[in-house]
């Protein structure tokens, strides 16, 4: 490294954010970056270790130390090209992933990792305001087509990568516009919508073709795919939503998160709500039942929104604020975290088990919750009322939707309902049918999408071509 003692000299050092009470009077991205000095001076905390963990930590092996020193010796663009060989869109992970490297990196013994995430948003955001992001068009095509259902962050790598060693590439998004949960779930003040757009021009310029509002297996069968392509790569993600089977569940003013959240992306970015129904926190007593980033999402959008109060329930016990280093690392470790969302104002309720939900008129007016020990069993007497004029049902996600493309399909599923593919090859029970992301692993990261989706896609060129050249 070109400063090896810089762990030593250098303090860590994040981004901020905006002021709590100006940011949540709009929907753009608040976190403010760190200067070109600043992100230098933390790239030259990156401590040359003799087993980097952080390139295990990171789920696409991103090649942390090695940018790092490129960015302390200010030659950015190759530190552009460094990452981008491991990792299709960094813009989005350097947003929206919760850095894992930095929980696996060995500054973190002392609580004091390297700001990696800073750094990989850095490097990108310089590369598209310099321009050394143009389109990779293949020199050659191979005349072979290639079907991606799903347009989110798995199906985006995997048609880049395809695309990119010339075959030709159709995106099928049953959404007005690519980008699934990235555009649809994650909320704009997150991250803005432009990030997805200009990788989308970018991909269309490589040859990709997108099919929006195209929902395979109603508005095109599945059979139809199997047999116009020469391969089919399922990545439609994982969004049949943990429900809540308690009385009242059918009140009037009780969503699931996923029902809330991308109608207010849709105002956003001003398309069609898509609902006769309008899901409004304005002048309400808001609670989120579901303690995870999809909670999270529906605190920070309500808040926007004009709530009253928000409340967070979580049926888990609260998690130790600090986790023992030498029974975790370089694992990620289960601690309390805080969100920028619930810094803005939302109560938090742990070991809650919500037990009915009660309303006037068929309009929810309040929920009955019990608290839970460590088992999860209700502690007696301890039964209480919260009032609520909004719940909304952030519990995570089961499996893939089944009825219509999988059902038609008959691709078998794994036991928890996903469908059924290795690791390694990503083959389905059918033949020339691939699936990759939360469609076959179930709900997680948008960094695991992208891995899932460049890994699918090598194994997708080694069968169609003998041979690829593509990284896994």
């Amino acid at each position: 490294m070109g400063k090896v003692t810089g762990f030593l000299e250098i303090d860590r050092r994040d981004r901020r954010y905006a002021p709590a009470s100006d940011r949540i009077r709009h929907y753009k991205e608040f976190v403010i970056p760190l200067s070109e000095e600043a992100t230098k001076d933390q790239a030259a905390r990156c401590m040359n270790c003799g087993i980097p963990y952080c390139h295990t930590g990171c789920p696409v092996n991103n090649q942390i130390p090695d940018w790092n020193d490129l960015v302390f010796h200010s030659d950015w663009e190759e530190a552009s090209r460094n990452l981008h060989s491991t990792n299709n869109f960094p813009e989005f992970t350097g947003r929206v992933c919760p850095a894992p490297c930095e929980g696996s990196c060995t500054l973190n013994l002392n609580d004091q990792p390297v700001t990696i995430k800073t750094i990989e948003c850095a490097i990108v955001d310089r590369a598209w305001v310099n321009g050394w992001l143009p389109p990779e068009i293949a020199t050659k095509k191979t005349g072979k087509k290639i079907a991606v259902v799903g347009s989110g962050p798995a199906g985006l790598a995997c048609a880049q990568q395809l695309a990119r060693v010339g075959h030709e590439v159709h995106v099928f998004e049953k959404n007005g516009k690519p980008g699934g949960l990235l555009r649809y779930g994650i909320p704009d003040f997150k991250m803005e919508k432009h990030i997805i757009d200009r990788r989308v021009d970018q991909m269309q310029a490589e040859g990709v073709e997108f099919h929006v509002n195209v929902n395979v297996g109603i508005d095109i069968g599945a059979a139809t795919l199997v047999n116009d392509y020469d391969a089919v790569v399922l990545a439609g993600g994982a969004e049949k939503p943990r429900d809540l089977p308690v009385p009242g569940r059918d009140l009037s003013g009780v969503h699931f998160a996923m029902e809330f959240l991308p109608q207010q992306n849709r105002r956003v970015s001003r398309e069609p709500v898509q609902s006769n129904e309008p899901i409004l926190a304005a002048a309400k007593h808001v609670i989120v039942i579901g303690g995870g980033d999809t909670g999270s999402d529906c605190i920070g959008t309500s808040i926007r929104q004009g709530a009253l109060s928000v409340t967070q329930l979580e049926i888990m016990p609260i998690p130790p604020e600090k986790e023992n280093k030498l029974l975790t690392w370089p694992n990620w470790p289960l601690k309390l975290r805080t969100s920028s969302s619930q810094e803005e104002g939302a109560k938090r309720e742990f070991s809650v088990l919500t037990k009915a939900i009660h309303g006037e008129d068929g309009v929810v007016k309040k929920i009955v919750c019990v608290h839970v020990d460590e088992k999860l069993k209700e502690i007696p007497g301890s039964e209480f009322d919260i009032r609520a004029d909004l719940v909304l049902l952030a519990m995570g996600f089961v499996s893939p939707v089944q009825e219509g493309m999988l059902a038609a399909l008959g691709v078998s599923l794994d036991p928890r309902g996903n469908v059924a593919a290795d690791q390694t090859s990503y083959k389905t029970s059918l033949d020339k049918v691939f699936a990759c992301g939360d469609m076959r692993r179930g709900q997680s990261l948008v960094v695991w999408a992208i891995r899932e989706g460049r890994q699918a896609a090598q194994s997708v060129d080694m069968f169609l071509m003998g041979a690829s050249v593509l990284p896994r």
